[in-house]
């Protein structure tokens, strides 16, 4: 007879070794094979180069196809960010074009949807490497997640008539948004090995992430490459100004290139190859706003606002929405007279109907009077990509408001602030630190209702599902909006009489009246 306890040990030491995660194979990319890392239900590969490094004689320049290379490419670290302010886990490199999968699929043939992120930063910073972007909690639930690296700051988005002058699209600026294209076709080309479907690709992003999700929605190179979007406090709706302001980013080409030649000046380059003979470390270190992409006449047409008015857009499912309390994260005025001079200095003749639809009270900048910041920023933005897209398209259109509501936690916010920018994105990858004794079960709730909503939108197009509240779809008609956070359910815009207001202020600014105000 078998001694039990040889049995039993037989027995565990099978288990540890089936649990242990067994090496993947290499998976052949269109540049060479590359090794992931087994963990437990996915393989993960971080740091698969997408395109060559923008570096030397491609700095400013449209990417190009990675090298090939012989053997097997190790794929197990992530690759270094690039040239920002700061350095996050792979510390910061010009040669930064990199991409991350999460995948579940244990064969090429399972043909998973695909959600391929886009990282926030205000075009001056991001990573695909810090924790709370890390893929695989989406991953587990029955999709491949793509992270992309794009260029940041000047070396992303500087315009200058030189560059212009060498493109054949006599352009500059925008080579952010060009290796974001670069690494959507990559996905195309090659995610089948992965186990992925490159034609159930989904895109999403917060913040400038989000942003960079409505500039692809609206720009013809982004036709074929996507089927859903989501955009997470973003937009780029408003229209251009030389001077811009938070919702209204955009340049025009001739406007970012002067911008472009000044900062060239200040760096003591006297012409484009000086520039290219610069440290890429000169560039580090810009201030979130100082380059953004422009109205370029090629990547990005035209003012984005008309485009869709026109309905000249990649019609797309999409699914769009912002926090309930963005400007509490922006909003630089402390007292009453302050924001009055500051929305008298930004509105002219409109800010006295804005301060009545966003009143301080009582001296202070109130939650109703950040909600001016937070709507010609995010939410205007959101609800003018919902209403023209509802009007003019065809796909599907899915619009959230979140509020977390944090007051109820113990320790947390005074009842007079709500859900501040960028809190949703852990809650989306369902990264929220659990030692974090403010991180309730309320949280962790909420957590896998976004989660559940955000992999059902990138598996039909639709978030609705099994156990899920039911989330219309906002229309011209019933523009409805599922309120999230706590209880999910369905309600009217949030300030909807105030958006109007801004609204009219936005479509004034496109008047010749409007546009020579702005100059």
């Amino acid at each position: 007879m078998r001694n039990p306890l040889t049995f039993f040990l037989t027995l565990a030491a099978a288990a540890a070794l089936w649990a242990q995660p067994q090496t993947p194979a290499p998976v052949m990319t269109e540049s060479g094979l590359v090794q992931g890392a087994a963990e437990p239900g996915l393989t993960v590969y971080r740091g698969v180069p997408f395109a060559a490094a923008p570096i030397g004689a491609l700095r400013w320049r449209v990417p190009q196809p990675a090298a090939r290379w012989e053997g097997v490419r190790a794929a197990t670290t992530f690759a270094p960010d690039p040239i920002q302010g700061r350095a996050q886990n792979g510390g910061v490199s010009e040669d930064c074009l990199y991409l991350n999968i999460w995948t579940p699929a244990k064969a090429a043939t399972e043909r998973l949807p695909v959600l391929v992120w886009i990282y926030g930063g205000g075009f001056a910073f991001g990573s695909t490497s810090v924790p709370v972007h890390n893929g695989e909690h989406l991953a587990r639930r029955g999709v491949v997640l793509v992270s992309v690296a794009y260029r940041v700051g000047p070396l992303g988005f500087l315009a200058h008539p030189e560059l212009s002058a060498e493109s054949p699209h006599h352009t500059s600026g925008n080579y952010g948004l060009m290796d974001l294209f670069a690494g959507l076709r990559w996905v195309q080309r090659n995610i089948g090995a992965f186990g992925g479907d490159p034609a159930k690709v989904t895109i999403f992003g917060e913040s400038a992430g989000g942003i960079a999700v409505s500039m692809l929605c609206a720009s013809p190179e982004g036709k074929g490459l996507f089927r859903g979007a989501i955009s997470q406090s973003g937009g780029s709706f408003g229209p251009p100004r030389p001077t811009t302001y938070p919702g209204e980013n955009m340049k025009r080409l001739a406007d970012a290139e002067k911008a472009g030649a000044a900062y060239a000046t200040r760096l003591g380059a006297k012409s484009l190859a000086e520039l290219r003979q610069l440290p890429a470390e000169r560039f580090a270190g810009t201030p979130m706003g100082g380059f953004w992409p422009v109205i370029d006449g090629w990547l990005i047409p035209d003012d984005q606002h008309k485009l869709y008015e026109a309905g000249q857009y990649n019609d797309v499912a999409i699914l769009v929405g912002y926090n309930s309390d963005e400007g509490l994260s922006f909003a630089r005025e402390k007292t009453a007279d302050e924001y009055e001079a500051s929305t008298r200095l930004r509105y002219g003749r409109f800010a006295d109907a804005l301060l009545k639809a966003y009143p301080a009270e009582a001296g202070k900048v109130s939650w109703a009077a950040r909600n001016l910041m937070r709507d010609a920023a995010f939410g205007w933005q959101a609800w003018s990509w919902a209403v023209l897209q509802a009007r003019t398209g065809k796909s599907p259109v899915y619009f959230y408001h979140l509020d977390l509501h944090p007051e109820r936690r113990v320790g947390g916010a005074p009842a007079n602030h709500g859900t501040p920018h960028g809190v949703d994105v852990p809650y989306v990858f369902q990264t929220l630190d659990r030692k974090n004794p403010r991180i309730t079960a309320e949280d962790f709730a909420v957590s896998d209702t976004l989660a559940t909503y955000w992999t059902n939108f990138a598996k039909t197009g639709n978030p609705n599902g099994e156990g899920a509240v039911s989330w219309p779809r906002f229309t011209d008609q019933d523009p409805q909006v599922l309120y999230l956070g706590g209880q999910p359910h369905v309600g009217p815009v949030p300030d909807a009489a105030a958006l109007k207001v801004l609204d009219e202020y936005f479509a004034w600014r496109r008047t010749p009246e409007g546009e020579a105000w702005a100059k």
